[in-house]
């Protein structure tokens, strides 16, 4: 170790080295009255000597949480979002997906789970100016084949979508070729896809998101009612082997779960079902659950929208453009929220405040089709 390239006193250095000490990892690891016994310093030179040696070995500033809450961060991957696409949704989510950590969207069916995750994979194209990553994504189909036609439209109405980016931006990007889709059907396929094929698109910068739709029709499939540990044991691998990629790429995980019909109050009252009142779970349990960073719920309406927005008149009726809900159940960064939005042509575009009540707007479940 070349002590003098640290700003210590010529004869600190020399009683260290004296002392047969090595390196740096060795002063850390000495209290203050061993390091005085072994060089034969005084209390002084060896709280000098550690503050040094500290210092020096630190590779991040210390952050309080007030510079955390004011966005004052000075980890860029901290304060980097993925973007919805939409800046009304970005703005709920204060700035959109965050790059580390597995992200879950979780709703009835037709509620626009994967017309959310489409929009994702076309958003995280973009430069980084514009709140994407400059890199594309794969897509891990469960359940049905992949909707192509739907991601065709939306790409040819991107300029529309996205008339905060450049039109020459948008137009040259080939958003096509940079969406790799894979499906599976078993978790053993599924194991293999995150272990081998995954990694290798992320360390060749070819993709800077994760889609699975969906995480619970694997594990359905696979696992009875009699199998829970087992299938525990399997979800905490998957989540483990997730966060690993995310963390290590610094690439966003989006995960789309279903739900189930509550059995009974005592359900809901052990659940985190957030400001809205709802008669379904999430898929998967406390497991999954606990392997998540973020989880958005959205649900369908039964309020429509004529016209176009934002002049369009809201009304309760069984025409027009459907209503449905983004609502952040739980987030370490963010408080419990809502937003409306409706799919369209273009895509997933939020709502402003329509006036519409929280008591007035009833919520779509596939409960009710059973009453």
């Amino acid at each position: 170790m070349d002590w003098w390239r640290l700003d210590l006193n010529p004869k600190v250095v020399a009683a260290v080295r004296k002392a047969n000490i090595q390196s740096m990892k060795e002063i850390l690891s000495l209290s203050g009255p061993d390091l005085q016994r072994l060089t034969k310093l005084s209390n002084r030179d060896v709280q000098y000597l550690h503050k040094t040696v500290a210092v020096a070995t630190k590779s991040d500033p210390v952050v309080t949480a007030l510079q955390m809450y004011n966005g004052q961060c000075p980890f860029p991957t901290q304060n980097q979002r993925l973007s919805m696409g939409c800046p009304i949704l970005d703005l709920l989510l204060r700035g959109g997906i965050p790059l580390m950590g597995i992200t879950e969207i979780v709703g009835e069916s037709s509620a626009g789970k994967t017309q959310i995750c489409m929009q994702l994979c076309l958003s995280v194209q973009f430069p980084c100016r514009y709140g994407g990553q400059e890199s594309g994504a794969v897509y891990i189909c469960t359940e049905d084949a992949f909707p192509n036609k739907r991601l065709q439209q939306l790409i040819a109405f991107q300029p529309m979508l996205r008339d905060d980016v450049p039109a020459d931006v948008v137009n040259n990007i080939k958003f096509g070729n940079n969406i790799f889709i894979e499906h599976v059907a078993d978790v053993e396929s599924f194991n293999h896809c995150l272990s081998k094929r995954i990694p290798i698109l992320l360390s060749r910068g070819l993709i800077r998101l994760v889609v699975i739709d969906s995480i619970a029709a694997l594990v359905r499939c696979e696992f009875g009612a009699a199998d829970s540990i087992v299938k525990a044991k399997c979800l905490q691998k998957f989540g483990t082997m997730l966060h690993h990629l995310s963390h290590r790429f610094c690439s966003p995980i989006i995960c789309v779960n279903q739900v189930t019909g509550a059995v009974s109050d005592s359900h809901l009252a052990h659940s985190e079902l957030g400001l809205l009142d709802r008669r379904v779970l999430p898929a998967l349990g406390l497991t999954w659950s606990n392997q998540l960073l973020m989880r958005l719920m959205v649900c369908r309406t039964h309020i429509c929208i004529e016209g176009k927005l934002p002049e369009g008149e809201v009304c309760a009726s069984t025409t027009g453009t459907v209503i449905r809900r983004m609502e952040i159940i739980f987030a370490p960064h963010l408080p419990q929220s809502f937003c409306n939005y409706i799919i369209n042509e273009q895509g997933v575009r939020g709502m402003k405040e329509t006036g519409i009540n929280r008591a007035e707007t009833t919520l779509f479940s596939p409960c009710d089709n059973l009453l």
